[in-house]
């Protein structure tokens, strides 16, 4: 488990820190509750998302429990590299799926100027794929936690997002209209169910 350390205390001693897991498994709050932490502590917190995610705000980043904070809506992650602060001690990005290959370059430079990054995302697609830059951010973070959802099915932990909608769209922004968390077993059965049809 990830023990919260004093941070940006000087430079070239940044890192990286990944929650990842499934839809409706808690990764934006425990972003916000990291990020609080660190307003608490009098550190500078900047906050990025992709431009592309307007699902509650078009700025703010919001948890499902409707807990926000503000932050940068960006089109590209090389973006965040021109707008951090020179001052920012924790950089959080929310949605961190959604951005292009250039994210894992941009969290370590971040890193290596002394900056604590803490990122949350998608692990895998709704097809239980490993999704966009994240696995590779995964390799490059000091510090990982997989945060489960609860399988709707069953009741089990749960750490796939099953699309409930017809469409094969890789991104498709959505919420309980459009996804459920399933555990392995129900994701499996959901999935056979759906190409059987």
């Amino acid at each position: 488990m990830f023990v919260e350390k004093e941070a940006g205390d000087s430079k070239g001693r940044g890192w990286i820190e990944v929650i990842c897991g499934s839809m409706f498994s808690g990764k934006t709050e425990e972003l916000l509750r990291r990020l609080r932490r660190a307003v608490i502590a009098k550190q500078k917190v900047e906050v990025f998302k992709p431009a592309t995610d307007v699902r509650y705000d078009e700025t703010d980043v919001v948890s499902h429990d409707e807990n926000a904070v503000q932050s940068v809506p960006v089109e590209t992650a090389s973006q965040i590299l021109l707008m951090v602060g020179t001052d920012v001690n924790v950089v959080g990005i929310d949605e961190a799926q959604f951005f292009d290959d250039q994210l894992v370059p941009v969290c370590n430079k971040l890193a290596d100027m002394g900056i604590r990054v803490i990122v949350a995302g998608l692990d895998m697609d709704y097809l239980g794929k490993p999704f966009g830059p994240i696995p590779a951010l995964l390799a490059s973070a000091e510090y990982i936690d997989k945060v489960h959802a609860i399988c709707v099915k069953c009741g089990k932990l749960a750490n796939y997002s099953h699309r409930t909608v017809s469409n094969d769209r890789l991104v498709m922004l959505g919420e309980q209209e459009s996804y459920e968390p399933l555990c392995r077993s129900c994701f499996i059965r959901e999935t056979r169910h759906q190409s059987d049809a």
